[in-house]
């Protein structure tokens, strides 16, 4: 029985996010001083008011609500189930003490998947959009179908070779004997990390 062609799909990564807001003055505020997003240029041929931030490698966009009927109810109650944008965190407690300093009201929850945990916060932006904060990295990515994943190996590295091919071929080489969903998985592990080299050459040289 032949393997089955999966199409590949052209994406590069998730590019931003976009809020409707009742004030882009607020929320750009939140966004700059809570979450430590940068405000950058919009484009000069929009004619209607709004902002645009970027941080951690994603945008968010705010667009000013001329009516408040276009606007989402403001939420009393925190609920994590609700849709919500989730950003990585490496110090959760920096950041649960920066929230109250702010006076930003939150509730916390822990994820549990066999040994590990996940420690998470919710909270709402000025316009009751839900936002998370997590140490989520901590849970394996396994795929439960077969791999979307496409990734080419590189073959042998010459001494100088870029660090990045170097980490995905042994990662790739180190998963050869597990199950198919590990050397899924560690292929997705290989190819974020290509993208954290590409993301920091800029910086690093």
């Amino acid at each position: 029985m032949g393997t089955e062609e999966v199409e590949e799909t052209p994406l590069v990564s998730l590019n931003h996010v976009s809020f409707v807001c009742r004030s882009v003055t607020q929320s750009v505020k939140f966004y700059e001083e809570v979450l430590g997003f940068v405000s950058i240029k919009r484009p000069s041929s929009f004619n209607f008011h709004g902002a645009w931030l970027f941080n951690y490698g994603i945008g968010i966009h705010l667009l000013q609500c001329n009516s408040e009927e276009g606007m989402p109810k403001k939420k009393a109650v925190i609920n994590p189930k609700e849709d919500h944008i989730s950003f990585q965190c490496s110090n959760m407690q920096a950041l649960m003490r920066k929230l109250e300093r702010k006076g930003v009201e939150y509730v916390t929850a822990v994820v549990e998947e066999g040994s590990v945990q996940v420690r998470q916060l919710f909270f709402h932006d000025p316009d009751g959009h839900m936002i998370e904060i997590c140490n989520c990295e901590d849970l394996p990515v396994l795929p439960l179908s077969s791999c979307p994943v496409k990734l080419k190996l590189p073959s042998p590295p010459p001494p100088a070779a870029d660090p990045s091919s170097l980490i995905v071929k042994t990662i790739s080489f180190n998963a050869d004997e597990e199950s198919p969903n590990a050397r899924c998985a560690v292929k997705a592990e290989a190819v974020i990390l290509e993208n954290l080299f590409a993301d920091m050459m800029p910086i690093s040289f």
